[in-house]
């Protein structure tokens, strides 16, 4: 049972949702990875778990946040990906990240590709991401996306570069939703 109001999308490959009690341990083993460690954000289990409930109150406020993503197959959950605006952001985040073992698949860009469409079915603005330049592969995602750098800004004590996605009906937009839905 979902825990927050979110709505279910459908990809040929992925189901994203709200998150369920079950996904904690899942979110839980991600921050404490070596992966997060390497990027400098590794955390405990208490930490996952405040960011979870974090997760399901952004939910409650803004009627948007993370979405859990699900593997159609194996109904496990392999990432999360959605709009985040916590107090500090400066608007809409289109966020992503994969657990363990499911990156470098093309996952993570058909799960974002459908979120950025849903974000404009709730008539939010170009959402962005901000991401550190160490995170090469969120980088990497976010130009595949057709996200352009407009700034770069200190956030949390470090660098972030400011990225602004397409539109949602942009013509590259709905070319890539049209690639990745059933």
């Amino acid at each position: 049972m979902s825990l927050t109001n979110a709505p279910v999308l459908v990809t040929k490959n992925l189901t994203l949702r709200g998150p369920q009690k079950s996904d904690l341990p899942a979110l839980t083993q991600f921050v404490g990875s070596e992966r997060m460690e390497k990027l400098g954000w590794a955390g405990s289990e208490g930490d996952a778990w405040r960011g979870f409930i974090a997760g399901i109150g952004h939910w409650q406020w803004h009627g948007y946040g993370f979405f859990v993503i699900e593997d159609n197959t194996t109904h496990q959950p392999i990432g999360r990906t959605g709009i985040l605006n916590h107090i500090d952001w400066p608007e809409p985040e289109l966020a992503y990240h994969m657990f363990d073992g499911f990156e470098g698949k093309s996952l993570c860009y058909e799960a974002a590709v459908a979120v950025r469409a849903w974000a404009g079915s709730l008539g939010l603005s170009p959402l962005i991401s901000m991401i550190v330049p160490r995170n090469t592969r969120s980088l990497a995602l976010a130009a595949r996306l057709g996200a352009v750098e407009e700034t770069r800004k200190q956030h949390d004590g470090e660098e972030a570069i400011i990225l602004r996605h397409l539109p949602h009906d942009h013509p590259t937009a709905q070319a890539q939703l049209a690639e990745v839905m059933p």
